[in-house]
């Protein structure tokens, strides 16, 4: 009997050996952590095959082997050595804190994370060089393969890129290791969003290894790097490419790089040059990129030397360019393809309740994008953070233009020499790294005040880089004056400056709109948002709402551009048009595409029946103690008020144009305006701007009432018994504001909103 049971718990040992050194093993060995939330792909997450496809859709080689999947890991202090030990295990590339790593623990700049893993190299690929890829590893990594280090990386964002071919054991099992160190908000390196400790817009941290590690074989003389600029003028397509260097570091010598364009199966180009000198391709009639028609040319690259071929890539392209033009009524606009198009979409944050930084799976990555296009947006703009390859790929497939942003620092004012020279290699190092996607037509250096210096400077810079993207030198304030585009940010908004000679109108971010769900939250309490409604249909009236004033700013100032807050959820802000686990587009669908596609139509103009002071400062005269009875009608003797020039408020307040400091807490304002004889056959609204409630009256009857506040001028209906009492001629208009804190500001003026001429 005892013998049996021994003999069955080896059988049970051996089972569970085999098991854990099979792929299946693979998954028996890994659980996803509990999470606050999680999204339907969790669940098609496998260790033996996490994200599988090929990171690099723009420079494809067949050969290739994905080291993702389950490694050791250990958390040691900074300063510690290699742990003799490990932890535990982490599924790669989710960060150690997500929940779909398997660990789910906060590192911490007082210590360092270390990853191990072994690979074995095919025997195919012996006699060629071996290069080692992390896709993004946050933040400080050193690498060392069979205890040889091979290289250190500094950035966050960016692919890590190792030739560790002296490194390798002439057979058997390769150990790899990774020790990462990450000061998140501590340091001043680019880090987006990250903090140790999240609060309101600001996320938990992300450390580590978070996209693909992926090895391949190459060759000296092999395609390195590729720089493809289409000119959509010319009708010509420039192939710059740099060779994988020989064991002397110098280029290989007697090459010749042989590019040709494809649509479809159709050759429609073909050129050659010799080896580091630009390959220029021919594309006569070329389809144009555009969100409406994302046309993609197939490329094929190789490089040769004599009759010898040395390498093979596949790649895409597209023809499309991004500029500003002027419309048919001289207003600076941006253009695609040399055409005026308003570009709408939402501010894309590419957080995940599971993942983090990671999205579960590809086809996570690409729904947000599908969702976005189905929405009946053009536009993403990618917020202090830059994805992977494949998430530009599904945008230039998908078509949708993409505003990059770069990762935001902590740091304000002066900067130190070392941070400053950081932030710069890493720019240049995402620009290198996205540039080849058509997707993309404007770099944003600094969003807001975050981390902002030397702005002319870093714009000009970027400008001649890539001259063939437009360039947004801050998004929202601190405008320095520089750039393609004037971006303001309005909450909720919306709002747009005024177009320059060299520079267009966009509104950066507006809307805020939020909605918590049950069940669908990162807390169940004490959401965050800049506006919160409490069903879906009074969200989609208000974003229906804002499209509608959106649309009024296309006319006049002459807005090129709006982008919404925001894709998703993320953690405690329920500002998204989707929940955080993507589980529900939250306002009514149909209706968020028909106003957002409204925004291509002609717009309706404002005519103006009274001007507001900010255009045509008017005097008022106002208190700031209770006045008596009867206040608001037009019998009221206001002689004794004292008279001064709209608005009313503090200067610090958003969009406020103040003629009269007001910073007590209520106003009381009246003014006799006149009216045109036709009035009683138009339908006038105020074109308000209030911080905070405000009640209005003409002639004496209660015309609107508003709560909350405003960021700019917005329009409000009158109520209808107030349409009644409007008369050609003198008119009295009276009005009360209160402030509680914060900014305060109250103007208005009576405008009617003309049909678009067709």
């Amino acid at each position: 009997m005892i013998g049996s049971m021994r003999r069955h718990a080896t059988l049970v040992l051996l089972a569970i050996i085999l098991i854990s050194s099979s792929p299946d093993g693979q998954t028996a060995q890994w659980q996803a952590a509990a999470g606050p939330l999680r999204t339907r792909w969790a669940g098609d997450v496998r260790p033996d095959r996490v994200l599988p496809e090929y990171p690099r859709p723009q420079l494809v080689r067949a050969e290739w082997q994905n080291l993702s999947g389950l490694w050791d890991y250990a958390i040691a202090p900074r300063e510690a050595p290699a742990p003799a030990a490990f932890d535990g295990r982490i599924l790669v590339p989710f960060p150690i804190e997500s929940a779909l790593s398997g660990v789910m623990k906060k590192v911490g700049e007082a210590n360092r994370l270390w990853y191990r893993r072994t690979f074995d190299v095919p025997s195919a690929w012996r006699n060629r060089k071996l290069h080692l890829h992390l896709g993004a590893v946050d933040w400080d990594a050193t690498v060392l393969v069979n205890g040889t280090t091979v290289g250190t990386h500094r950035g966050g964002y960016d692919e890590a890129t190792f030739d560790v071919t002296s490194a390798l054991r002439p057979g058997g099992a390769q150990e790899v290791i990774v020790s990462v160190w990450d000061p998140t908000d501590t340091g001043t390196q680019p880090r987006g969003k990250q903090v140790n400790r999240p609060n309101g817009i600001w996320y938990t941290s992300v450390t580590g290894i978070w996209q693909t590690v992926w090895i391949e074989p190459v060759r000296p003389g092999a395609i390195e790097t590729m720089t493809l600029v289409p000119d959509i003028d010319a009708g010509t397509l420039t192939i710059a490419t740099t060779p994988v260097t020989s064991e002397g570091g110098a280029a290989a010598p007697d090459l010749t790089v042989t590019a040709v364009a494809l649509d479809g199966s159709r050759e429609v180009g073909r050129a050659r040059a010799a080896g580091g000198q630009p390959v220029r391709i021919a594309v006569p009639n070329a389809k144009l990129w555009s969100p409406d028609s994302p046309a993609l040319y197939g490329l094929k690259l190789s490089v040769t030397r004599g009759a010898t071929t040395i390498d093979e890539v596949t790649s895409y392209f597209a023809m499309r360019k991004s500029s500003l033009c002027k419309d048919a009524d001289g207003v600076l606009r941006l253009c695609l393809n040399n055409r005026p198009l308003f570009q709408v979409g939402p501010l894309d944050q590419g957080w995940w309740p599971d993942g983090l930084y990671t999205a579960p799976t590809d086809a996570a990555l690409r729904y947000d994008i599908d969702v976005t296009k189905q929405l009946g947006f053009n536009m993403i703009r990618k917020h202090v953070k830059v994805e992977p390859d494949r998430w530009y790929y599904w945008a230039d497939t998908i078509g949708l233009l993409v505003w990059q942003d770069m990762p935001s620092t902590s740091l304000r004012g002066t900067r130190p020499a070392d941070s400053a020279a950081q932030f710069e290699h890493e720019l240049q190092r995402l620009v290198d790294g996205r540039r080849n996607h058509p997707s993309i037509v404007m770099w944003v250096p600094f969003n807001e005040g975050w981390g902002q210096y030397d702005t002319p400077r870093i714009v000009q810079w970027l400008k001649t880089y890539d001259p063939s993207r437009l360039v947004n030198n801050a998004s929202g304030w601190t405008d320095s004056g520089t750039g393609d585009v004037n971006d303001v940010h309005r909450y909720p908004g919306p709002g747009s400056p005024k177009p320059e000679a060299s520079r267009a109108a966009v509104l950066g971010e507006f809307g805020g709109l939020g909605l918590p769900l049950e069940r669908h939250t990162w807390q169940s309490q004490a959401n965050w948002s800049y506006r919160g409604f409490t069903t879906p249909a009074a969200l989609t009236d208000a974003y229906a709402g804002l499209l509608d004033r959106a649309h009024l700013l296309v006319g006049r100032p002459g807005l090129s551009a709006a982008v919404y807050t925001q894709t998703t959820d993320v953690e405690i802000e329920v500002n998204g048009l989707m929940t955080y686990d993507r589980a529900v587009i939250k306002p009514d669908a149909a209706r968020v595409r028909a106003a957002n596609l409204k925004l291509f139509t002609p717009p309706p103009m404002l005519r103006s029946i009274v001007e507001p002071s900010r255009d045509t400062p008017a005097t008022w005269r106002y208190v700031t103690t209770a006045p008596g009875e009867g206040w608001s009608a037009a019998g009221f003797d206001d002689t004794a008020w004292p008279a001064g020039p709209g608005g009313f408020g503090t200067r610090s307040t958003p969009g406020a144009a103040v003629g009269t400091v007001w910073n007590s807490a209520d106003i009381w304002l009246r003014r006799t305006i006149t009216l045109p004889a036709d009035i009683s056959s138009t339908m006038p609204q105020f074109l308000l701007h209030h911080d905070e409630g405000v009640e209005i009256y003409v002639n004496g009857v209660l015309a609107a009432r508003a709560t909350g506040f405003t960021t700019d001028y917005e329009l409000m209906p009158l109520l209808p018994e107030a349409r009644a009492a409007l008369r050609p001629g003198a008119n009295t208009i009276a009005l009360h504001c209160h402030q509680t804190s914060g900014g305060q500001f109250i103007d208005l003026g009576l405008v009617e909103v003309v049909p678009p001429r067709r």
